[in-house]
């Protein structure tokens, strides 16, 4: 397979990746009982979007067109939301991000190895942005754990 294609091929599963991740995200948010984790999950969508848009423009600089396909790895996370569970929504929200570092890793890797710098520069600044998604939702899982816990024991009491 020439280098291009299988560039085109990355881009590809990533952008089909992160409009799958952005429809979770959007879905989760909807279905969050703790404000604060349904605020956050709504700007992640957001940004999740921003980031498929820059995937598919890039897409289309090389002269190629999204893939309608779903991503293999929305159906490997279970990218399904669970209504009224925060936490759990936040877990998803993790297990994306770390799986989009790895992806962008190896997206870059190819560029690089293809070399397409402006690829490469793009799956970078991506996987900087799924770095701090994931922190982000790390420090919010711990609270949504901490407010969930909190409040079945004040449910206990009354």
């Amino acid at each position: 397979m020439h280098g291009r294609d299988t560039i085109v091929r990355y881009l590809q599963d990533a952008e089909a990746a992160e409009r799958s991740f952005e429809d979770a995200l959007t879905a989760l948010s909807k279905t969050s009982d703790q404000p604060v984790v349904q605020s956050a999950l709504t700007t992640l969508s957001q940004k999740v979007r921003t980031q498929h848009e820059r995937l598919e423009a890039r897409i289309k600089a090389l002269n190629a067109s999204r893939s309608t396909a779903k991503s293999a790895l929305t159906h490997l996370l279970g990218l399904a939301p669970m209504p009224g569970q925060s936490t759990q929504g936040l877990m998803i929200t993790i297990a994306g991000a770390a799986a989009g570092l790895a992806m962008y890793e190896a997206l870059a890797s190819a560029a690089a190895a293809a070399g397409d710098p402006t690829t490469d520069q793009l799956a970078r600044e991506l996987q900087d942005e799924k770095r701090e998604d994931y922190r982000q939702a790390a420090a919010l899982a711990r609270q949504s754990a901490i407010d969930s816990f909190e409040r079945a024991m004040s449910e206990k009491t009354h």
